[in-house]
C-alpha cells in the first residue's frame, strides 16, 4: 500500500490547474474528465477534448499528467485520451459555466 493515500478529491484539484489553452476554464469545470481511478500510487485518467480534431491534446493530456504526477503518493499517471461519448456543452459544471458567461 502506498504512503500517502491518495483521494479523488486531490486529483481533481490538481486537474483544476490545468487549461485549454484556447478556453479560460479547467479542464474539470470543462467537462473533460470522464474517470479517475486510484489504484495504490498509480492514477487513471479518462479524458476528452471538446472537439476530436484540438491539436491541443497532446499538450493537454500532457500537463494533466505532469501536474497529477506532483500529488505526494502518485508513483505512476496515465491519461487516456478518449473520444466516445463525445463531449458536449452539457457536460460543463456551474463553475465553468459562470467563467464562461453562459450561467
Amino acid at each position: 500500500m502506498a504512503e500517502t493515500e491518495i483521494t479523488i478529491g486531490e486529483i481533481q484539484e490538481a486537474l483544476r490547474d490545468v487549461y485549454d489553452p484556447e478556453i479560460p476554464v479547467n479542464v474539470l469545470d470543462l467537462g473533460l474528465i470522464y474517470d479517475i481511478k486510484i489504484d495504490e500510487g498509480q492514477v487513471y485518467v479518462q479524458m476528452t477534448l471538446t472537439a476530436p480534431g484540438c491539436g491541443m491534446g497532446p499538450y493537454i493530456a500532457q500537463n494533466a499528467e505532469w501536474r497529477i504526477a506532483e500529488i505526494d503518493g502518485v508513483e505512476d499517471v496515465e491519461v487516456d485520451m478518449v473520444f466516445d461519448p463525445p463531449w458536449s456543452p452539457e457536460l460543463i459544471t456551474e463553475e465553468g459555466k459562470k467563467l464562461l458567461g453562459l450561467d
